[in-house]
């Protein structure tokens, strides 16, 4: 298990088994104290408890002077996070911790007294972890690869999972992509008996030892009962937290730097570590041959602009080539956000210069930045006062529209491509649901042979959420955010032994952005008004004004060309049948059309490729 995970900690390694039949191990990436005293799994003093960890704790000075100051600090042994996380878990047990804690992990403890396992994951979901039965043994892991090399490995595809999957392209919810293995969700931590660990089975059987210690369901509704305060103060507040949210992420051991776009959000981050730097910060950037896909040029103005040391690599589809055949190893489930490639990319190129690299993820889930969220609240205003049988009845003649007008349509701005998207987004039951419509991919239903599941559960607003704008904003932050953005942060740079934080997820930040009004969020089609505003005291605005365009390669025409011969065969008769939840027919005809420029679907291909190719790779069973 260790040596698949060796990307995620090369610097060294440890196993710890217990008498009891228990193992605990580790491989570490060194960041804070750099010596053997860092070394895992880490005994507490007392020796009662066993810690395998992975992540960072940022305020963990101001914890050890909080131990030292009650006379509850052992006799320290180094300077890592790592010791005061068991310290203050000594000290004031597990759950009081974690709610001191300011950072993000995921961790196994072991009680060598209670013989008690517990699973922790930090609030957003920034560190991954699975965890499951594996034949006759209860394994957990950072990568679902890991758990391959345990006896009794035998796996099945998830089918409401994958169902779910071919729509969105990542795996949603607490469930993995393979039956019996989970994801423990963030902001929760799993206490188990070392009695029952074998004894448990489904989620219903783990959910009932599950513990929330932090959720944004809470955080919705503590903003209900905060009194009103100025945009103003809110806008002051918002740069005094992320200022030393960015501060707090910049101390390490190893050289740290900065990914930046030249969009808003990495600006943002990079404009505060530059402010906070004793030196230039070193910041990277990709950028695409392709002219409609490349931002490389604004990302080294603003670099030029805030004196940053900037390196920047152009890359072309040759370069994805390289990485195709390792994306399924590298995500360890389904993954199919393609801009999995660039991040990819740009965590390579800045392992090369640093060891941690910061970047703007979690603004547009917290401030309203992605364009669907207008077109959304655009399309509900209208919708949302139309009864839902009528609403289902002009979806199927939208539906009608585009297959008659399909004969006539020109390449790929395809007027039925986007009557068939339309009539999707219609159908939808409430505005959650149509956020997940526009998260879809177009044909997403058609290649499938059953309806395609929607897991909404898990991301439901409760009543306290109201506003339209809030309520996407919710099941992107429970959903979007760590099953995807945060998902494919984690893997990508991991792939590389690089260490992403992200200041705007600073759990404070995200308790403070609830407390904005909608409108100070967005106005029109313009969003993430708080945090331009506070951009602009560092770089001029005629740098970053401009329409968001996303960090994704040119897939379409990659597909169409370089990566074509790639796609073919993973999109065979004879591989299509190795997926009996595709209907294949529907799906050549998709490729077909594709390849030969008569629709646009890149993103539903990818969805099956992605899976096509995990599936082969990992040899997992439908």
């Amino acid at each position: 298990m260790l040596e698949l995970l060796r990307h995620r900690g090369p610097n060294d390694s440890g196993i710890w088994i217990d008498e009891a039949g228990l193992a605990l191990g580790h491989t570490r990436l060194s960041i804070v104290d750099l010596s053997a005293a860092g070394h895992q799994p880490m005994l507490s003093a007392s020796g009662r408890f066993v810690l395998t960890y992975n992540g960072e704790i940022y305020n963990f000075p101001a914890i050890r002077r909080e131990l030292e100051a009650g006379s509850q600090a052992p006799r320290w042994r180094g300077h890592s996070d790592t010791e005061v996380l068991l310290a203050g878990i000594e000290a004031w047990g597990v759950e009081a911790m974690l709610r001191r804690c300011n950072g993000m992990f995921a961790f196994a403890l072991w009680d060598r007294r209670d013989r008690t396992l517990v699973l922790a994951r930090d609030r957003m979901g920034e560190k991954p972890l699975y965890f499951g039965r594996v034949g006759p043994h209860f394994a957990f892991a950072s990568e679902l690869n890991a758990l391959t090399n345990v006896d009794g490995w035998g796996p099945r595809i998830h089918g409401h999972a994958i169902s779910d999957y071919l729509g969105t392209g990542y795996i949603r919810g607490s469930q993995s992509a393979v039956e019996g293995i989970f994801r423990l969700p963030p902001g929760s931590l799993l206490t188990i008996g070392f009695d029952d660990l074998l004894r448990l089975r489904s989620w219903d059987d783990f959910a009932t030892r599950l513990t929330r210690y932090w959720s944004i369901q809470d955080v919705a509704y503590a903003a209900t009962t905060l009194p009103a305060a100025s945009e103003q103060d809110l806008t002051e507040s918002l740069h005094d937290l992320l200022d030393e949210a960015t501060s707090l992420r910049m101390v390490a051991d190893v050289p740290v730097g900065a990914f930046l776009s030249g969009g808003i959000d990495s600006s943002l981050v990079t404009a505060l570590m530059q402010k906070n730097a004793r030196h230039p910060v070193h910041t990277f950037s990709i950028g695409f041959n392709e002219s409609s896909h490349n931002e490389a040029h604004h990302a080294l103005a603003v670099a030029r602009h805030l004196g940053t040391t900037h390196t920047e690599l152009y890359v072309d589809a040759s370069d994805a080539l390289d990485l195709v055949p390792n994306l399924a190893s590298t995500f360890g489930e389904p993954f199919a956000d393609f801009s999995q490639i660039p991040t990819m990319m740009v965590s390579k190129l800045a392992r090369r210069h640093v060891t941690v690299a910061l970047s703007g993820d979690g603004a547009d889930e917290l401030f309203g930045g992605y364009g669907r969220y207008f077109s959304i609240l655009n399309l509900w205003r209208v919708l949302g006062v139309i009864p839902p049988s009528m609403r289902k009845a002009a979806s199927g003649i939208l539906s009608t529209a585009a297959g008659m007008s399909q004969p006539f349509a020109s390449r790929e701005s395809a007027i039925s491509n986007r009557l068939r998207r339309l009539a999707d987004r219609v159908a939808a039951d409430d505005i959650d649901a149509m956020r997940l419509a526009f998260l879809c991919g177009f044909g997403a239903r058609d290649i499938q042979r059953t309806p395609p599941a929607q897991l909404l559960e898990h991301c439901l607003p409760p009543t306290v959420v109201g506003s339209p704008l809030r309520r996407l904003l919710f099941g992107d932050q429970l959903d979007y955010l760590p099953d995807d953005i945060l998902c494919k942060v984690d893997h990508a740079s991991m792939a590389y032994s690089l260490e992403t934080r992200v200041p705007m997820l600073d759990h404070r930040v995200v308790e403070l952005s609830w407390r904005f009004p909608d409108h100070s969020l967005v106005d029109g089609t313009v969003g993430k008004l708080p945090l331009r505003k506070l951009l602009s005291r560092y770089v001029p605005s005629a740098l970053f004004e401009r329409p968001k365009q996303g960090f994704a390669p040119p897939l379409s025409q990659w597909l169409r060309g370089p990566l074509r011969e790639w796609a073919e065969a993973l999109l065979s008769p004879s591989a299509l049948r190795e997926l009996p939840m595709l209907d294949a027919t529907a799906t050549r005809k998709l490729w077909i059309e594709h390849r030969e420029g008569r629709v646009d679907a890149e993103r539903v291909l990818w969805n099956i490729l992605m899976l096509s190719d995990w599936r082969d790779r990992l040899g997992i069973s439908c």
